[in-house]
């Protein structure tokens, strides 16, 4: 259910809004609360974010999700992959866009 697109979303998102509630980033990326939540638990067991309470904040519950070193490192990684998976991708577009145009001009 971890999937690195989700993966790479989210520690996108946490390294730019740490401070964001896991309502918040399911309501950012368009995916459920319980995905989040599962989601975010196995970022931590991963090591690749920490969860810290806010200490004089009035809402208990409220957390500020920070990148570790390995999760920096990890979204490093996740967004070279997914650049050359949407490069591929491109080139292939590029490519039948030009069969399209070859047949359209017969």
């Amino acid at each position: 259910m971890l999937t690195e697109e989700n993966r790479l979303k989210i520690l996108k998102l946490l390294e730019a809004q740490p401070h964001l509630s896991q309502r918040k980033i399911a309501l950012e990326l368009n995916i459920s609360l319980g995905k989040v939540n599962f989601c975010v638990r196995a970022l931590i067991d991963k090591g690749l974010i920490k969860a810290e309470n806010f200490q004089k904040s009035p809402n208990k519950t409220g957390y500020l999700y920070l990148l570790t070193p390995k999760g920096v490192e990890d979204k490093i990684t996740l967004t070279h992959s997914f650049l050359q998976r949407k490069l591929k991708e491109y080139e292939a577009l590029e490519k039948e866009i030009e069969q399209l145009r070859k047949d359209a001009s017969l």
